[in-house]
């Protein structure tokens, strides 16, 4: 049996965490996963600039459903006090209990401006932002946390680096993705780097990357010593493997695979909590990116398959889902598959001129913008 994860004072039992991914992890989503296990489950990347300026967008996403009774926020900045005035927001005004920095993104716009998996380079402002961050959130002795890649490409390792920072600013754990910005989500993520921060610092490293399944996971923490996962794209359309994940890292071998007529139920679930969330028009719209997820692999033939991708409410999506079969097994084809987004390498990172000039960055000064979503 794992042990539990401690961030701080917060206990993370199993050790498993939902990763923040952008128009997925609201609050409906997050409680759907939370209805199937235990963990830690992170809203949506917010950026500071925009919470600290009030921006409205960022508020809307700063929701949380009723029964969330452990709020976690991952939080995107380039700038020190943008990033602690955020941090003492979210603690003060929306009862946050863990806050996790975003320090992974490899999208373009992101680390062009120097931010997401490019703002790790710079050492000395990484550590700024830390220590700055971390001192306004212990005042509520709310935990930081901060999410990092491998580095910007194989010959620009920031890793290590970043988990002694993260170390020595008081950050309660680290989380690698075992990929540079340059791979993005394609190729194999590199397990051996996890191990390795095992090694290198004292505080917990959660594992990130090619988790598809529950015993990927338990394979993850076995190999690179991890205290725990972090759990993204492999939960897309599936949010019933944290059900699978908590058995496993309680000892239990087993997997329970739903049929057609379970995911259906899983489908109608997800849509009703968006509904709640948003009404009913706006929820079916959010609920559509997700059906090709929710039955990838199964039979559903195409003219269904696009009629679902076009659904308008609740009564529409329940006579659709009428339609498939029930007792369709699940796809054992598809376990251990990628999903989600994967793409091709980058043949370079986008980078803000000059950047890779100074690794220190102690007096650098990026400016984000308010409104940046994206994901790590």
């Amino acid at each position: 049996m794992t042990a539990a994860l401690e961030l701080g004072g917060l206990r993370v039992d199993p050790p498993v965490v939902l990763a923040p991914m952008a128009g997925i992890t609201n609050a409906a989503y997050r409680r759907l996963c939370a209805e199937y296990g235990a963990g830690l489950y992170v809203c949506e990347m917010i950026t500071s600039r925009g919470l600290v300026e009030g921006d409205e967008t960022t508020k809307r996403m700063l929701v949380f459903d009723e029964l969330e009774s452990v709020r976690s926020v991952q939080l995107y900045g380039t700038d020190p006090t943008y990033m602690a005035k955020a941090a003492q927001i979210l603690c003060a005004e929306y009862d946050v209990a863990h806050i996790d920095l975003n320090f992974g993104c490899p999208v373009p716009k992101v680390t062009r401006k120097g931010g997401g998996g490019a703002l790790p380079w710079k050492r000395g402002l990484l550590a700024r932002i830390l220590e700055a961050t971390v001192a306004a959130a212990a005042a509520y002795d709310v935990p930081v946390t901060m999410k990092t890649r491998k580095g910007l490409d194989d010959d620009h390792l920031t890793y290590l680096d970043a988990g002694r920072i993260a170390q020595e600013a008081g950050c309660a754990a680290i989380a690698l993705h075992g990929r540079t910005v340059a791979q993005a989500y394609s190729g194999e993520a590199d397990w051996d780097a996890i191990a390795a921060l095992v090694e290198h610092v004292d505080i917990p490293v959660l594992g990130n990357g090619d988790i598809w399944e529950a015993a990927d996971a338990v394979r993850m923490v076995e190999e690179t010593g991890a205290a725990g996962v972090v759990v993204g794209r492999g939960c897309l359309g599936r949010p019933w493997l944290f059900r699978d994940l908590a058995a496993a890292f309680s000892g239990t071998a087993e997997t329970t695979l739903p049929t057609l007529g379970e995911v259906t139920a899983m489908m109608r679930r997800h849509a009703e909590l968006l509904s709640e969330h948003m009404g009913e028009e706006r929820g079916c719209k959010e609920f559509r990116k997700h059906v090709t997820w929710y039955l990838k692999g199964f039979r559903a033939g195409g003219e269904l398959r696009r009629s679902l991708g076009l659904v308008d409410s609740l009564a529409s999506l329940d006579r659709l889902l009428a339609e498939l079969d029930p007792d369709e097994p699940f796809p054992v084809g598809e376990l251990g598959s990628p999903r989600g987004r994967q793409g091709a390498p980058r043949s370079r990172v986008v980078l803000p001129e000059g950047w890779l000039d100074d690794a220190d960055g102690s007096d650098c000064v990026l400016r984000e913008d308010a409104n940046e979503t994206t994901g790590g």
